[in-house]
């Protein structure tokens, strides 16, 4: 059977994540394959797979920050706030001047309340928002706080805007891309986008699918596991009451990564009160 790791993938444009999914299972020998969190076709850029006992990892790694490169078209209105959508409007941005562009884009920093792109994944009444966007409804979904940590922008290229975003898990580029031409007055849309971390994991990690397909390998759970959460080294005692999912007389700060003497990562475990219990157990 395969081992349990991680697969960092740089996924190339115009492939969903379930294809990368697919590709994965297959060079990996196993279904048991998921992803932590999708990554539209439009765009680039880290995909984190787990495999076999590390897919239980996933829902815990997407709650942390990504981080993504892209460029903004100000100017231009999309129904889909992307370059895959139909026009809605169209604006000269003739006139707009660099340090007010700048000057708008520093404003989404911080906490936000963010309207999600109409075309999200996010269900409504049980039916995912771009389906019901692509049935023809009108969707309107409700603002939901996203912190931005950081948006750098790069360069101004007339009606072209080169950025870089921070921020929490759930945050929408696309929205960012909406929202600055809203606050220009222009409208706009986005055109690229390179998720370039995940967590600790960033594009350094990642490897494309034809260079697995060449050489598959995995990052060992332990390893993962390292790298996304903080750690705890157990003596053997303790690590006996992990394998049968006991409460341990620890203090921790937060989600922690347990591991046994010999370095095998057990489980996954959270302070309650002044004692720590597991969330996750990886072990048997």
């Amino acid at each position: 059977m395969t081992e349990s790791g991680l697969v960092v993938v740089d996924k190339s444009g115009g492939m969903t994540s379930h294809d990368v999914v697919s590709r994965v299972r297959r060079l990996a020998g196993t279904r048991k394959v998921g992803h932590a969190g999708t990554l539209d076709p439009m765009a680039t850029g880290v995909l984190v797979l787990g495999v076999n006992r590390a897919t239980r990892l996933l829902g815990h790694l997407m709650l942390t920050e990504k981080g993504y490169d892209a460029t903004i078209r100000l100017g231009v209105a999309t129904t889909t706030d992307d370059a895959e959508g139909e026009v809605t409007a169209t604006v000269s941005t003739d006139g707009l001047e660099e340090a007010v562009v700048r000057a708008a884009a520093a404003e989404f920093v911080g906490e936000l309340q963010q309207v999600p792109t109409a075309v999200s994944a996010i269900k409504v009444d049980g039916k995912r928002a771009y389906q019901r966007v692509r049935d023809g409804e009108e969707v309107a979904l409700k603002a939901r706080p996203v912190t931005v940590h950081e948006l750098t922008v790069h360069e101004v290229r007339g009606p072209e805007v080169d950025i870089s975003v921070r921020c929490s898990s759930g945050t929408y580029i696309r929205a960012i891309a909406r929202d600055l031409g809203a606050r220009l007055g222009v409208g706009g849309h986005l055109t690229a986008l390179r998720r370039t971390a995940v967590g600790p994991y960033a594009l350094t990690d990642a490897r494309t699918l034809e260079q697995l397909g060449d050489e598959f390998s995995l990052m060992p759970i332990a390893e993962a596991a390292r790298a996304a959460f903080p750690a705890t080294e157990l003596d053997e005692r303790q690590a006996g009451d992990v394998r049968v999912g006991r409460a341990l007389d620890l203090e921790l700060a937060g989600l922690s990564a347990v591991f046994a003497p010999d370095g095998e990562f057990l489980a996954l475990y959270e302070p309650r009160g002044s004692t720590a219990r597991p969330v996750a157990v990886f072990t048997g």
